[in-house]
């Protein structure tokens, strides 16, 4: 039996205000094909994941706290017990817009690594408007360092 411990993953810190903890794929114990799965805690007032797109399809199942989600030219607030699925190559965004730290499980497919978290690290992330589509209007700007 293969077990995922989030209480001793220490995961990721990005620069754009999150913490993200892989539960399946990546580092993780767990290393399936099919999908990957994990833990991201933006912090509060404006900690996000920022404007980017993959080819994998992926699902945002809010667990905590209120967010701004992009998704193409759509802007939508979800809060706890909420998910939107995100089809393959379409630019998204998510963004914390509470005062306290907000908690959502990603869930992509297949598997594999996603260039964003590179980009974002190596501060080469397509830019909104620019290298990217643009954001929805009234839409959160893109954290880029």
């Amino acid at each position: 039996m293969t077990i995922s411990d989030l209480l001793r993953t220490p995961g990721s810190r990005y620069p754009a205000g999150r913490l993200t903890q892989q539960i399946a794929g990546g580092a993780s114990a767990i290393q399936p094909t099919n999908f990957a799965c994990g833990l991201i805690t933006l912090d509060p007032d404006g900690g996000q994941t920022p404007w980017h797109n993959q080819e994998q399809e992926e699902l945002y199942f809010v667990l905590d706290g209120e967010v701004e989600v992009c998704l193409g030219e759509e802007r939508q607030t979800l809060t706890q017990g909420q998910a939107v699925y995100i089809p393959p190559t379409v630019f998204h965004q998510i963004t914390n817009i509470g005062r306290t730290y907000a908690r959502f499980l990603y869930i992509y497919g297949p598997a594999g690594d996603v260039a964003h978290w590179r980009q974002e690290l190596d501060g080469t992330l397509p830019k909104a408007g620019v290298e990217a589509p643009p954001l929805p209007q009234g839409a959160r700007p893109q954290h880029i360092n």
